[in-house]
């Protein structure tokens, strides 16, 4: 690739981390951008303890990063490393831990993520989508009645129609280096994973979402795979109504390419629409890994993504 494009990947969990490790084959010009609502497991003891931001997605963006050379799969490994024990450590990665003490003694978070990367000698950067933790609270409606879900984990457990979704604090401090890399981009990928708490979180936040509009860069949209769906918090719905939903937040998102798996025998006739009034085609690839067949396969994507770049 004679001119390496600048890419931003927006997301969190598995989803983003399966992107950044096909995406840090083709260009080091890529900037994972985080969600960081997580108040589970490990992230969210840390984030109650410390008042920090939740670590746990973006140590899975620096593990996702590292190169293939020996370094670089060691620390990976270090990084996802998590204790087990009948006592406070239990289930505590060292690369949340690592992530923490940095924000603790430092009280700064962009120069901590940046202190790691180095250390680990990633291909690219990565950053939080804001400065400060943030909490989702949705509203669901079932055969039980209405109700109103707060946290990440709350959410992902909830099921029901979806309405009236929101960050708390609905206006976040903001991190400036997004902006900057927004900005710039060549390409932004939105996705995959968990849609409610990886992927909408980015469209709730006003200015990023004012921001990732504006961009010139071409958009990319990853949909979930269909064994996906069946633990996600938007479980059954249609691509229709995940794309529908983030044009709730951003009426006049343009996207270039919604990238779904060819297993999927795609006849949504309104998705297909849909994508066309955004300004862009549905591309269909072999996605899935053949073992764990609910997660994006890093090879099939690299070629997904070879093919989008030409």
């Amino acid at each position: 690739m004679a001119a390496k494009p600048k890419v931003v990947c927006l997301g969190g969990g598995h989803g983003l981390a399966a992107t950044l490790a096909a995406m840090r084959t083709l260009t080091n010009n890529v900037t994972a951008v985080v969600t960081v609502a997580d108040n589970g497991g490990s992230s969210g003891r840390l984030r109650a303890e410390f008042n920090s931001l939740p670590p746990g997605d973006l140590r899975m963006a620096l593990a996702a990063l590292c190169a293939d050379d020996e370094w670089g799969k060691s620390w990976a490994e270090i990084m996802q490393y998590r204790f087990t024990s009948n006592g406070q450590m239990d289930n505590h990665a060292i690369g949340n831990l690592l992530l923490t003490a940095l924000w603790d003694r430092d009280q700064d978070p962009v120069q901590g993520l940046d202190r790691v990367g180095q250390l680990l000698k990633v291909v690219g950067r990565v950053l939080p989508m804001a400065l400060e933790p943030l909490d989702i609270e949705a509203k669901f409606t079932n055969s039980s009645g209405t109700s109103v879900v707060r946290g990440q984990v709350e959410v992902a457990a909830a099921t029901g129609k979806v309405s009236d979704l929101r960050l708390i604090p609905e206006r976040p401090k903001p991190t400036p280096e997004v902006s900057k890399a927004l900005q710039e981009a060549d390409w932004i990928t939105i996705g995959p994973g968990s849609w409610l708490s990886s992927v909408m979180p980015h469209f709730l936040f006003t200015e990023q979402a004012d921001q990732i509009r504006a961009s010139k860069g071409r958009k990319i949209m990853i949909f979930n795979l269909p064994d996906k769906n069946i633990s996600d918090e938007f479980a059954g719905f249609s691509f229709e109504a995940h794309l529908q939903l983030v044009l709730d937040h951003i009426p006049d998102l343009k996207i270039d390419i919604a990238l779904i798996d060819n297993s999927l025998d795609n006849k949504e006739t309104g998705f297909n629409d849909l994508v066309a009034k955004c300004g862009g085609k549905v591309l269909a690839f072999d996605l899935a890994d053949k073992v764990q067949t609910f997660h994006h396969d890093r090879d099939k994507l690299i070629s997904a993504f070879s093919h989008i770049f030409g």
